[in-house]
């Protein structure tokens, strides 16, 4: 092909067919789908469907059948409302599989209830037992689906740039199962792409990227501006969005706060008047009576390890001050796992392959029996069962100069596990400390007695498998 350019004659050579780039279309579940599945609509009808499945399964008598299948989907549809409706905030600590199993337990308590009260339509055992697994491998398979299918995943637009946007799309990056898709970002800068991500218009433009990119989620990543954001958005209300600040998302999908993106203001919210309290009443209840049984199922165990100990000639237990709740310094115990002349030189960080620690103290640590001293602890007030890790008063000045909000978790009385613990390994320096925080302070904000079921009933696999600290 010729091409004529003033008095000049190129010949321009076209690229065969087979080697012109083609871009794929984004493959997108309509919006109305994709926000039944987020929304819980595929949830409910789902139910109704097994309830009337497994009602016609046992069932011959069509009206009795129509009465059970009615009670049956009234019980379980309440039971799964009840437990994503206290979940709704912790929803990703619980997990897939605590979500499912929390629903059908539940569902089959508000079966087993109303079935009472209603002989004439009472199920079989089987028939509860039937949809108990229905319910399970429904919620199991709709919450897989909304983060392994990336057309179903709920689409995501940032409003904001900066260091904060790109840190929180690298962090979706690198989670391969989460129920996101970034659609782009909106911010002044010129750039095209941000964090890979492209830019899609500016905040005056901000109606217009509503209308044509339909997201189910805006999250608010800007600190400047803010006024016109939030203009833009109620004009596009109509269009059925969420919205949500940074921090807030953080804590909804990884469990987490961002530290670096986070200010004084966010504390303000753990003074909320809408904010759940946790009665300190109910809380040393939980404490005392988790220390109670711990203590009554492990004490043939104390005698042992006491012995096992003495074999190098040491002490048998370790006491170490630490840094308690509102900073107050305690003796905590433990079952010691390192040589007697383990600090010498200073107090030093501990880390995960430790050479001062023994051979014994190598399994205690391993199955977590060094701590069972520390239930001692809890007896005494010094500790809860859930909480941050206390830390050494000598790490107290560097850690506040490296770690943004560091002392804020002295708003907690430490814990023998905890949130931070499950998630991350050994705190061998600031940046690690600084992510076990960001933990530690999501439960600061979300703690419950529930959340300290779930973290305990977490710890349980943890203590076989050898994961987190």
């Amino acid at each position: 092909m010729t091409v004529d350019v003033g008095n000049v004659q190129l010949d321009v050579i076209e690229p065969p067919a087979a080697i012109v780039a083609v871009v794929p279309p984004e493959r997108v579940a309509p919006a109305h789908v994709r926000r039944a599945l987020h929304n819980g609509v595929f949830l409910a009808a789902g139910t109704i469907a097994a309830a009337v499945g497994s009602t016609l399964l046992f069932e011959h008598s069509a009206v009795t059948a129509s009465a059970q299948a009615a009670i049956c989907s009234a019980a379980w549809l309440l039971g799964i409302f009840v437990v994503f409706r206290a979940l709704r905030t912790v929803h990703v600590a619980v997990g897939r599989v605590g979500l499912a199993l929390f629903s059908s337990l539940t569902g089959l308590l508000f079966a087993g209830a109303e079935s009472f009260w209603i002989n004439a339509a009472e199920p079989s055992r089987l028939e509860t037992l039937v949809m108990a697994l229905l319910v399970f491998s429904l919620i199991f398979g709709l919450e897989g689906a909304k983060a392994r299918l990336a057309e179903l995943r709920a689409r995501v637009l940032v409003v904001g740039g900066g260091k904060a946007t790109q840190d929180l799309l690298e962090v979706l990056a690198r989670e391969p199962e989460q129920p996101f898709r970034v659609i782009g970002v909106v911010d002044e800068t010129t750039f095209e792409t941000m964090g890979g991500v492209q830019v899609l218009g500016q905040v005056s433009h901000l109606r217009d990227v509503l209308e044509d990119h339909t997201p189910d989620l805006v999250v608010v990543a800007a600190e400047r501006g803010r006024p016109e954001i939030f203009a833009g958005l109620a004009e596009g209300a109509e269009l059925g969005f969420r919205v949500v600040g940074l921090p807030e998302f953080y804590e909804h999908a990884f469990a987490r706060v961002p530290i670096r993106g986070m200010t004084d203001a966010w504390f303000m919210s753990i003074l909320h008047l809408y904010q759940r309290s946790y009665p300190r009443l109910v809380k040393r209840s939980f404490d005392l009576v988790v220390a109670g049984l711990g203590l009554l199922l492990t004490a043939p165990l104390f005698p042992l390890i006491a012995l096992l100990a003495r074999t190098d000639g040491g002490p048998i237990f370790y006491r170490q001050v630490r840094l308690g709740e509102h900073g107050q310094l305690f003796t905590i115990l433990k079952f010691r796992s390192m040589r007697t002349d383990a600090e010498q030189f200073g107090a030093v960080w501990a880390e995960e392959s430790d050479p001062r620690i023994t051979a014994l103290g190598r399994v205690l640590r391993r199955t977590r029996l060094d701590e069972l001293p520390q239930l001692l602890n809890v007896v005494r007030g010094d500790m809860s069962i859930v909480g941050p890790r206390p830390e050494r008063p000598e790490f107290l000045e560097m850690l506040e100069e490296a770690v943004p909000f560091w002392s804020r978790r002295h708003l907690l009385r430490p814990g023998i596990t905890g949130w931070a613990q499950l998630r991350s390994g050994y705190a061998a320096d600031s940046f690690e400390t600084e992510e076990k925080l960001a933990h530690d302070l999501w439960y600061l904000r979300h703690q419950s007695l529930l959340v300290d079921l779930v973290i305990c009933g977490r710890t349980l696999p943890a203590l076989f498998l050898g994961s987190g600290r």
